[in-house]
């Protein structure tokens, strides 16, 4: 492969690039992938470009530049590369870098599910789950999980799941929806792990298990998630699974407010 794509054959430095990328097959070099992806991707191979884009938004192998993400992923999406759609409408989306265009989103992860790239369906049906630029379908929406989390696309179980618990689109199983969250947890699905956090602390669809519920939410709370931090906090004013400690409580508290999760933030005493 190695020699294929030094023999000029694009394709093959794409191919070449994910095996440096992921360690398969030979030592891990993100450096070394991200020079030959855009190597690739100067040469017209839209999936390189989108791959080094993603690279670049998370400063994995090269330093962060968001700027040039966009850039890629864009070019990445006009070259039929469709991880490059899905991840460009997550930027439109969120307003990341762009003006925010929901409508837009809504279209790039259309084009995406149409293709089969299941992470594109997971996020059209996250859309139609809360009425977000379509008309909210649960039905809809759990057709596209469903579709996503079969394919072992853990966003697409974390959205399955919340639909199960909630009764909506499908028939209320708490079950169920714990046995996604922790499918989608064990995919590595940072939302999954906060909802199966929720339901070992809550013992609902789940045997009750305060001290793996405290271990996912302090891995939330360290990856800067300010209601795992909260819930935490809970947990160490009980001493539910955790030694009691009101003092760390209080200091997490205080964090799950700096992270924006504004329940916990001391409200200023009104005027008398």
């Amino acid at each position: 492969m190695r020699s294929s794509c030094e023999s000029g054959n694009v394709a093959d430095c794409n191919k070449f690039a994910l095996k440096l990328q992921k360690g398969e097959y030979i030592l891990r070099d993100e450096t070394r992938a991200a020079g030959v992806f855009d190597t690739a991707c100067t040469r017209g191979v839209g999936n390189s470009c989108a791959s080094l884009g993603v690279m670049l938004q998370r400063g994995t192998g090269v330093k962060r530049d968001s700027a040039r993400a966009l850039t890629l992923l864009r070019q990445g999406c006009e070259r039929s590369a469709m991880d490059g759609c899905a991840r460009l409408g997550e930027l439109y989306k969120a307003g990341a870098g762009v003006s925010k265009d929901i409508p837009r989103a809504t279209s790039l992860f259309k084009r995406a599910c149409d293709a089969g790239h299941m992470t594109g369906c997971a996020l059209l049906g996250a859309l139609y789950a809360a009425g977000e630029g379509v008309v909210q379908d649960y039905a809809q929406a759990a057709t596209l999980f469903t579709k996503s989390c079969d394919a072992k696309v853990a966003l697409g179980c974390v959205g399955l799941g919340r639909l199960h618990e909630a009764g909506t689109g499908v028939a209320r199983n708490d079950s169920t929806a714990a046995a996604l969250f922790k499918q989608s947890c064990t995919g590595k699905e940072r939302t999954g792990c906060f909802e199966l956090a929720t339901v070992y602390e809550s013992g609902q669809g789940t045997t009750q298990n305060f001290e793996r519920a405290a271990e996912l939410y302090r891995e939330r709370c360290g990856g800067g998630h300010g209601e795992a931090c909260a819930r935490l906090a809970d947990l160490y004013e009980k001493g539910a699974g955790v030694n009691r400690d009101p003092r760390r409580a209080t200091t997490l508290r205080r964090q799950a407010c700096g992270l924006g999760y504004s329940d916990t933030c001391i409200k200023p005493k009104a005027a008398s």
